[in-house]
């Protein structure tokens, strides 16, 4: 095997692919549309197979009529919306959803004091932000403005804004107030300001996917869960950053930061979103996630994010990465709100074909004692350094994971523990990568992928020129080994209303978006870490930042799941503490 070969093989490896790949690009060299007995040789070294020159020789013909057959398909354009035929289910067959249970109306509590700066106002939980423009105590407009007037400054050092909705936000804020002072009050986000991730399309404006070569992309329509927050009188003032084409945090303009340490990014996709929201720049904000995008930022900034069961909250009008695997969900200061938010986008739009109606009926009240709550032992116990096979070491969160467990007891919670099914999880990645290089196979055969901000080894260009050798057979494979995955979740899970998990280190953060499982990510404390001064020499500044801890839910059990990040909440408080951006 020559060395070009074996870097190739590496690098494949490297991406969770090796082993389980065809080169099928390499079938494109054939002379005169003819396959020959060579390149089939070539391929299989690639592939781990083996064909004698007979088996070849019958082979070759019907790859070649196979070439002819993949021309005719590429000359058909497909939009990124357009999903397949194939639908993703997260229940496996037999499931049920969760029974309805009777819906508690939220209670409107009297609206609390206005407090006397700005700053306390903007960094206020959603909720308590609705019931001051409902009690008259500070109109939508001022509190518009407010966002607006800190969405401006701050960007400097954060840059989490691609595009300022202001004129949108002031006609839609005017008329909250108007409806409001009529007695027509929509709920509880009502001339309640909040950002968006800039992988939702709000006409009139530009969705630029974060990425180079879209900056100036217009799609003309209001996706779902827009359309559903402006039913709801929420007021949209900004499409906020995402790293490009829904990975990390460095996008066209730049690095979205971290508002707790300017020093490092805000780590993403939801980058722009979970950065604004901690930083009190807007009310609250909706991010997605395909594998991480909301628990990572959401990690790094110190806000509380909902990940909700695959097939919950419509997609329509959002970018497509992994049709399979992406989910729409808020990013938000509290557990509450996430509960508010969700409930004003979940269900189905009669386009997402993989939304299911499914109960919600969130009670803030709910005595965590009376939820079955599980943990995951080892994961508990074990380093982050072992569960890599490197050796054993305390990793760097785990006083913080032990503490959570402590104040759940203490809470009169009593925890079962369990332990993640026995799946060869990152064999699974090659669906994720597979879908993405799918959805955007247009860049990579046009050329247009140079137009991208990052061309390194590990960033979307070289991942989907590489994923053109996973086999439709590999693919697909590996799909019924997620059907196998889904079923032993579910049995994991029985009986379980919560399962709490390390955010680190655990595995459950691939385990759970590949079953779909929802999650709510919360802050969990605070680390100090040093981070070296530029042109300082050995100087070093201490950082507090933020560290969290996962709960995990049974499928369409948003609701206990949600509940029980409220009670944690409600008892840690940490949630409460805002970063300066002095």
């Amino acid at each position: 095997m020559d060395e070009s070969r074996r870097r190739f093989l590496s690098l494949l490896s490297g991406l969770g692919l090796g082993g389980t790949v065809f080169p099928g690009a390499l079938l494109a060299e054939a002379k005169g549309g003819k396959v020959t007995k060579e390149q089939i040789a070539r391929a299989e070294e690639l592939a781990g197979l083996h064909f004698d020159d007979t088996q070849r020789e019958m082979m070759s013909e019907l790859l070649d009529d196979s070439l002819e057959q993949l021309a005719k398909l590429r000359e058909v354009t497909l939009e990124n919306r357009v999903a397949p035929a194939l639908v993703f289910d997260a229940l496996p067959p037999g499931a049920q959803l969760p029974k309805a249970r009777p819906r508690r109306a939220l209670a409107r509590r009297p609206a609390p004091s206005l407090p006397g700066s700005k700053e306390e106002i903007a960094f206020l939980p959603a909720a308590r932000l609705g019931e001051l423009v409902r009690a008259g105590k500070i109109s939508s407009v001022e509190l518009t403005r407010l966002y607006l007037e800190r969405l401006e400054s701050a960007d400097k050092r954060l840059a989490c804004v691609v595009t300022l909705t202001d004129e949108r936000a002031l006609r839609q804020a005017k008329a909250a107030d108007e409806e409001i002072a009529r007695g027509k009050w929509r709920g509880p986000l009502h001339g309640v300001p909040w950002g968006a991730k800039d992988l939702l399309a709000v006409k009139g404006h530009p969705t630029t996917w974060g990425a180079g070569g879209y900056q100036r992309q217009i799609i003309d329509e209001d996706a779902t869960v827009v359309r559903r927050l402006d039913q709801a009188g929420a007021v949209l003032i900004a499409k906020l950053t995402l790293g490009e084409l829904a990975m990390g945090d460095h996008w066209f303009g730049g690095v979205t930061k971290n508002p707790w340490n300017f020093e490092e990014g805000s780590s993403g996709s939801s980058a722009g979103p979970a950065a604004a929201t901690a930083a009190g720049l807007v009310g609250f904000s909706i991010g997605s996630e395909t594998l991480g995008s909301i628990s990572s930022p959401s990690t790094r900034c110190g806000a509380t994010g909902l990940r909700p069961t695959f097939g919950r909250i419509p997609r329509t009008g959002a970018m497509a990465l992994s049709f399979s695997m992406d989910k729409l969900g808020p990013i938000c200061r509290t557990a509450e709100d996430c509960a508010l938010v969700f409930d004003a986008v979940k269900g189905p739009d009669g386009r997402d074909a993989s939304v299911r109606e499914a109960p919600f009926s969130f009670d803030p009240q709910l005595d965590p004692r009376s939820l079955s709550v599980g943990y995951l032992r080892k994961a508990f116990e074990e380093s982050v350094l072992a569960a890599q096979g490197e050796k054993p070491a305390q990793h760097e969160w785990k006083d913080f994971d032990d503490a959570a467990l402590a104040v759940l007891e203490q809470m009169g919670i009593k925890l079962h523990p369990v332990e993640l099914p026995d799946i060869p999880w990152q064999s699974l990645r090659p669906i994720l990568v597979a879908e993405a290089a799918a959805t955007f196979d247009e860049l990579t055969r046009s050329g247009r992928d140079r137009e991208l901000v990052q061309q390194g080894k590990d960033n979307w260009p070289n991942i989907f020129r590489a994923a053109r050798f996973i086999t439709a057979v590999d693919y697909l494979n590996a799909n019924r080994v997620r059907a196998v995955a889904i079923a032993r979740w579910q049995e994991m899970m029985k009986g379980l209303d919560v399962l709490v998990a390390p955010t680190r280190g655990s595995g459950q953060l691939l385990a759970s978006n590949l079953t779909g499982a929802p999650a709510v990510i919360v802050p969990n404390g605070f680390q100090e870490r040093e981070s070296r001064i530029e042109d300082a020499g050995p100087s070093s500044l201490k950082h507090r930042v933020p560290v969290s801890l996962t709960f995990i839910g049974a499928h369409f059990g948003e609701d206990r799941l949600l509940a029980m990040a409220h009670a944690y909440q409600k008892v840690t408080r940490f949630h409460l503490e805002h970063p300066s951006l002095q």
